[in-house]
């Protein structure tokens, strides 16, 4: 059912892109398009009117454009997740574009291959960069390496496990299993752990982690 999919809405100037993506996004079983406008006056209007569980973002477009959109999309439709698409692949654009909100970050030369999969991340509360620029452009947003006064140093043994499995997906059921502690447990520990981090959300720990080093890929 259409209810059941992830509604989203393209936000890019080049028509011919936008009809690209709507071809690719309404391919997949769980999305469906609601909507595309090439313009950030446009995508003010439609985001409020629409409200898309997604919207996938091009920064460069005429009038406001996509960095200037992005806190006062925030604003409007703070349910809604945002996802980077751009040519722009500065670290000064990923800096400001994260900050202001962003669920991730996708280049334009990349979406075949991987704008499903960063869709499918930032849905489940994750934060999306590709692999292959995320640690040279995220140890310039805050400082790579923990100190002796960093928050995660405050963290207890057990803590740390439970919020390193929960950045990597885990749900609190699996981490009680490899644990071996109850998922009750598993949620004291994670609330109690992102309390100390000052972080709220999911996507705000996975941010944390890749940006001090601490999230290794599980690849085996």
């Amino acid at each position: 059912m259409a209810t059941d999919k992830i509604s989203i809405l393209i936000a890019d100037d080049h028509a011919v892109l936008r009809a690209g993506l709507r071809m690719l996004l309404n391919t997949q079983r769980d999305m469906v398009v609601v909507g595309e406008v090439g313009s950030g006056a446009e995508l003010l209007a439609q985001a409020q009117t629409l409200r898309p569980m997604l919207i996938v973002l091009d920064l460069s477009m005429p009038g406001l454009g996509g960095l200037q959109v992005l806190p006062l999309l925030r604003k409007l439709v703070p349910q809604t997740r945002i996802l980077v698409l751009t040519m722009h692949d500065d670290e000064s654009y990923l800096a400001q574009a994260l900050r202001d909100g962003a669920a991730g970050y996708v280049l334009k030369k990349a979406a075949d291959s991987e704008l499903v999969a960063a869709i499918h991340a930032v849905m489940r509360g994750d934060v999306y960069v590709h692999p292959s620029f995320t640690r040279s452009l995220l140890d310039d947003i805050l400082p790579a390496e923990t100190s002796a006064d960093s928050p995660w140093e405050s963290l207890s043994e057990r803590e740390r496990e439970v919020l390193l499995l929960v950045a990597r997906g885990y749900t609190s059921a699996k981490i009680g299993e490899q644990l071996s502690i109850s998922p009750k447990t598993v949620d004291t520990y994670r609330a109690r752990g992102m309390e100390k981090l000052g972080v709220r959300s999911r996507a705000a720990l996975v941010q944390f982690v890749l940006t001090h080093g601490l999230l290794i890929d599980d690849t085996t």
